[in-house]
């Protein structure tokens, strides 16, 4: 490395998951994907002209020059803004960083035996049903034990599959706390083609919930931009100020009423962080037992001691968010054949409901 070069590495993220890291995206690319800062130089001002891939070797510890091409084929190597291709000359005061679609992995990743639970697997992509309390993506506080770590395993003889590679793996997420479908990439193409339907809003994604409250009307739609609050930033927050972060809808509808509590469908038009979670709440409505929006507390109801303990046996049933992703489609990447996927609501939630509906009966 030159005596004036600048290296800067990411910083450490959230003890959750990628969905609730505190870290926001540090570009953003044409077609919408949030990109994640891994490494930074800044070239010396007596740098001569050099590829860009063998500037970032050069530079990098235990990283091939193929691995940066694949990652510039991905869009992932950024100059001064701008995705470049490896063959990019880099020029004295270059900014060069390397971006991916997921916070870095502090270390690497760790083939682990972890039971997957996959609805579907051909040559370019599988559907995981993923359960509540499974971490998504490994970082700060979960090095292991994730869903990255199970796609290793599943993954570990497969020669052609890098869980390392920006162009491959997870297309979306959802919280460690909400079970539900996800779907996995297999090939940079698969990867390419179902990102792009996830930024079109061509998917098909409903999910069902357990809220607070009772609503006025029996269906509506959400509209309201989301970003981190300000005032606690392992929080997102609804703002009416077109200026402050993305524009989320959320169309939902009822399902079950019990009065102090209500099972809704969910269906997004958007994919935010915590979308359905904080659309809930800017309505009234928090999510049943979400602790970190204040859904672990008796939001309605009576103040008598049979009902408090009612719901705390409830809390007990249903220990997490009460958010399940339902169904998932998609076009095929390569047949171009409509695919959808159902996952039956787990039996926290499922019991949880049907305490409730036994409740309302007797009330």
């Amino acid at each position: 490395m030159m005596e004036d070069d600048k290296f800067v590495d990411s910083d450490e993220f959230a003890e959750d998951n990628f969905a609730d890291s505190v870290d926001e995206p540090s570009y953003i690319t044409e077609d919408g994907r949030e990109m994640y800062e891994h490494f930074r130089f800044v070239a010396d001002r007596g740098q001569q002209m050099i590829r860009v891939d063998k500037f970032l070797v050069d530079r990098m510890e235990k990283t091939s020059r193929n691995r940066i091409q694949q990652a510039a084929d991905a869009q992932c190597v950024i100059v001064n803004g701008k995705p470049v291709k490896s063959s990019y000359k880099v020029k004295p005061n270059d900014v060069v960083s390397i971006v991916m679609d997921r916070p870095r992995y502090e270390l690497e990743i760790i083939p682990e035996d972890i039971p997957l639970n996959i609805v579907y697997e051909d040559e370019d992509l599988l559907v995981v049903d993923k359960p509540a309390g499974l971490v998504v993506h490994p970082g700060h506080g979960n090095y292991t034990g994730t869903l990255v770590n199970a796609l290793a395993w599943h993954f570990k003889d497969n020669p052609d599959y890098d869980v390392s590679d920006p162009r491959l793996g997870l297309v979306h997420r959802i919280d460690k706390d909400t079970s539900g479908l996800l779907v996995v990439a297999k090939t940079p193409e698969a990867k390419t083609h179902l990102g792009n339907q996830f930024f079109h809003k061509t998917t098909r994604r409903e999910y069902v919930a357990v809220v607070w409250g009772d609503f006025a009307e029996p269906e509506g739609t959400i509209v309201g931009n989301i970003a981190r609050n300000p005032k606690n930033k392992l929080q997102m927050a609804v703002f009416n100020d077109p200026n402050i972060g993305k524009h989320a809808v959320t169309h939902y509808k009822v399902i079950e009423s019990f009065g102090y509590v209500t099972v809704v469908k969910c269906v997004l038009e958007t994919g935010r962080t915590h979308q359905i979670r904080v659309h809930m709440l800017s309505k009234g409505h928090p999510l049943f037992n979400d602790a970190r929006y204040g859904g672990d507390r008796i939001l309605k109801g009576t103040t008598f001691a049979k009902y408090r303990q009612f719901v705390e046996n409830c809390f007990q049933t249903c220990p997490r968010q009460a958010l399940h992703a339902r169904t998932l489609g998609f076009v095929h990447p390569r047949t171009g054949k409509e695919m959808d996927f159902e996952s039956p609501v787990p039996p926290d939630m499922t019991l949880l409901i049907e305490k409730w509906r036994i409740y309302r009966k007797s009330d």
